[in-house]
């Protein structure tokens, strides 16, 4: 079973927008989430959380972007950042190669995945890089 295109659509702008979909689903819940967190991953995180095969460097944090139009484009069953999406610097620790990227609910710990996927391109984290998503990179979904 597969959902029809207009409502894939609808589906990842409740999701990455705040949209609500007529008559199904809206955003009304009491606190619901204004922004989502993405993590950036040396493997997929298959079926566990953001924790989970999670970049480890000093100088990393999640990147909190808002959950509106401002902060992802949704437009024809593909979401993209409106902007690039640049983490901290990475002043020590063992880096690695971020191969996927997440969108969770969480800032920190085992949040959430809603959305992961492999990373184009793979960002290559050692001492001096500032790893960074652009609004041209594309998460494709696993």
């Amino acid at each position: 079973m597969s959902k029809g295109t207009t409502f894939d659509n609808d589906l990842l702008k409740l999701i990455f927008n705040a949209t609500a979909i007529a008559n199904l689903a809206d955003n009304a819940a009491s606190g619901p989430l204004t922004v989502l967190y993405v993590s950036l991953h040396t493997a997929d995180p298959g079926s566990g959380n953001q924790s989970t095969n999670e970049i480890s460097y000093t100088g990393y944090a999640r990147i909190a972007v808002n959950r509106n139009s401002g902060g992802w484009v949704v437009t024809g069953n593909v979401v993209s950042p409106a902007a690039d999406i640049t983490f901290g610097i990475m002043t020590a620790g063992a880096g690695g190669t971020v191969t996927h990227a997440a969108v969770g609910t969480a800032i920190s710990g085992t949040g959430k995945i809603l959305y992961k996927g492999t990373l184009t391109p793979n960002i290559a984290v050692l001492v001096g890089v500032t790893p960074k998503i652009s609004s041209g990179s594309t998460i494709t979904e696993t």
